[in-house]
C-alpha cells in the first residue's frame, strides 16, 4: 500500500509538473503573437488611426504631476509631454547629474520653467520615505503621480535594505511612493490620479505569493514579469479601497519600446526588434492622454493600452484568479514598508 501511495504522489508531482511547463510555454506563445500583432510601431501607427488629436491639445496649467525615472526613456517623454503642455512637473530621479541634465533639456524643450529635479532612489524605502517628508512640506497638491521608474536586472542582486532589486524598485517603490503621497493626491481631489507604468510582460505571470523570487534558479525576466502582474493588480485594488477620496488610479503599458533600459536589460530583445520597436513618446503616449481625460471618461482601475482599456489577461493562461491573492500581498508590503493606511 506504500509503495502504490508513493507512485500515485510521484505520478501525481510529475502530472502538475507537466502541467506547469506546457502552461508557461503557452503563455510564453501566446505573448510572444498578441505582442508581436499589438506592441509594435506598426501597430501603434494603426491604432493611432482611430486616436482624437483634440485629446492632446488640452492644456494643464496649474497642475503639480510627479514622474519617477523622468531622466530617460519613457520617463522623460512623459514629463516633457506634461511640461509642453503647461504643468509644473517634478521629476523624481535617483541620479542628480543625469537628472540635471534631463531637467535643463525639457525646460529649453518646452519653454516652461516651472520643471524641477526632486533626488530619491526608488529601490530604497528610506529614501522615499525622506523624500515624502521633504516634498510634503512644500504642501502642494499632486494633480497626477506617474509612477513610472522601473528595473529589469536579470542577476539577483539585494538592496541595502535586504530587498531583491526588482522588487524593491518596481513594486515595494511603487507602493510606497503612492501610499506617501496619497495626503497630497486627496488635497487635488476630485481631479487626482495615479498612474502606474506596467508592462506587456505581465501577461505571461500570475500573482505570487513569492515577493523576491526565493527560487535558486533567480530569473530577472520572469520576477519582471510578477513585479509588472503586481502593479496592474495594485492598481485594480487601490482603485476599490481609496474610490471615495477623489483619486483615479490606473495602469498602462507602453508596448514594446526603445529605451535606454530595454537596450540595457535586454540587448537581444532590443537589436531583434530594433527596426520594430516604438519610440519613448510613443511609449509614453498613452500616459499623457490619461493625465489630460476627463475622469468620467476612464475606467478605475482599468488597465489601457494605445489610449483604450485592455484585457488584463490573455485566454486561457490562466492568471485572472491568482489576483485572490493582492490582499495577502498588500499585507505585506505594508509590513516591508512600515507604511500603514
Amino acid at each position: 500500500m506504500g509503495k502504490f501511495t508513493l507512485k500515485v504522489q510521484i505520478h501525481s508531482s510529475s502530472v502538475s509538473a507537466l502541467i506547469m511547463f506546457l502552461l508557461k510555454a503557452w503563455r510564453a506563445t501566446s505573448f510572444g503573437v498578441y505582442g508581436y500583432l499589438n506592441f509594435t510601431k506598426s501597430a501603434f501607427i494603426e491604432h493611432a488611426k482611430k486616436f482624437k488629436s483634440e485629446d492632446m491639445e488640452i492644456r494643464i496649467e496649474g497642475k503639480n504631476c510627479l514622474v519617477t525615472g523622468a531622466n530617460s526613456g519613457i520617463g522623460y517623454a512623459t514629463a516633457e509631454g506634461l511640461a509642453s503642455r503647461g504643468a509644473t512637473v517634478y521629476m523624481v530621479c535617483r541620479n542628480q547629474e543625469r537628472g540635471e541634465a534631463a531637467l535643463s533639456k525639457i525646460q529649453s524643450s518646452t519653454g516652461n520653467k516651472n520643471v524641477h529635479l526632486e533626488v530619491c532612489d526608488l529601490s530604497s524605502v528610506s529614501d522615499i520615505k525622506s523624500f515624502a517628508s521633504r516634498f510634503s512640506s512644500k504642501d502642494v497638491p499632486v494633480h497626477i503621480l506617474v509612477n513610472n521608474a522601473g528595473l529589469l536586472e536579470n542577476n539577483r542582486v539585494t538592496t541595502s535594505e535586504g530587498f531583491e532589486m526588482n522588487f524593491a524598485v518596481n513594486v515595494l517603490g511603487t507602493f510606497s511612493m503612492t501610499e506617501s503621497m496619497l495626503p497630497l493626491l486627496e488635497k487635488a481631489a476630485p481631479d487626482a490620479r495615479v498612474i502606474t507604468v506596467s508592462s506587456g510582460g505581465m501577461y505571461t505571470a500570475p500573482l505570487t505569493k513569492d515577493l523576491q523570487y526565493s527560487d535558486d534558479n533567480f530569473n530577472g525576466l520572469d520576477q519582471y514579469a510578477r513585479n509588472k502582474r503586481i502593479q496592474v493588480a495594485l492598481t485594480e485594488k487601490w482603485a476599490e479601497i481609496y474610490k471615495n477620496k477623489g483619486i483615479g488610479f490606473y495602469s498602462m503599458h507602453p508596448g514594446w519600446a526603445e529605451t535606454p533600459g530595454v537596450a540595457n536589460s535586454m540587448p537581444d530583445f532590443n537589436r531583434n526588434l530594433s527596426t520594430k520597436l516604438r519610440t519613448s513618446e510613443e511609449g509614453a503616449d498613452t500616459i499623457i492622454w490619461l493625465a489630460l481625460q476627463p475622469k468620467e471618461k476612464l475606467v478605475p482601475g482599468a488597465l489601457y493600452f494605445d489610449r483604450a482599456e485592455a484585457p488584463k489577461h490573455l485566454k486561457f493562461a490562466a492568471t485572472s484568479t491568482s489576483h485572490a491573492l493582492i490582499d495577502s500581498i498588500i499585507d505585506s508590503l505594508r509590513s516591508l514598508s512600515k507604511i500603514s493606511s
